[in-house]
């Protein structure tokens, strides 16, 4: 009985830990070094977000910002994207804080590089 009563417990535990809105994938990719300058950055996740509690920001090496504007949500909130300026060569930092349509909060940072 004892043991039932803790798979129960972890039972009811675990979706609880599974609702927070992870970064699953990037457009332009997480350390990726791409030819050119993109229009725009995509980023994925693992659950819907809410887009007026979160935000992107993309920055040049020295901490200009380059995104434009607030991020659109697409995909039911899976996936948030904001326009970018025309890129320089160099490396970019993308910070991005969402809140999952349950009320969780998560952060990241990545880099990607726009090569010569």
């Amino acid at each position: 009985m004892r043991y039932l009563l803790v798979l129960l417990a972890a039972c009811l535990i675990a979706p609880a830990a599974l609702a927070h809105a992870f970064l699953d994938r990037a457009s332009p990719a997480v350390g990726s070094e791409i030819s050119g300058s993109p229009p725009t950055l995509s980023l994925t996740y693992t659950e819907p977000v809410e887009p007026l509690f979160s935000s992107v920001e993309v920055t040049d090496a020295n901490g200009a910002r380059v995104d434009q504007g607030k991020a659109t949500s697409q995909d039911d909130g899976r996936i948030l994207v904001v326009t970018l300026k025309p890129l320089q060569p160099g490396i970019y930092t993308v910070a991005w804080h969402v809140t999952s349509v349950d009320t969780h909060k998560t952060e990241g940072h990545f880099q990607f590089t726009v090569k010569p």
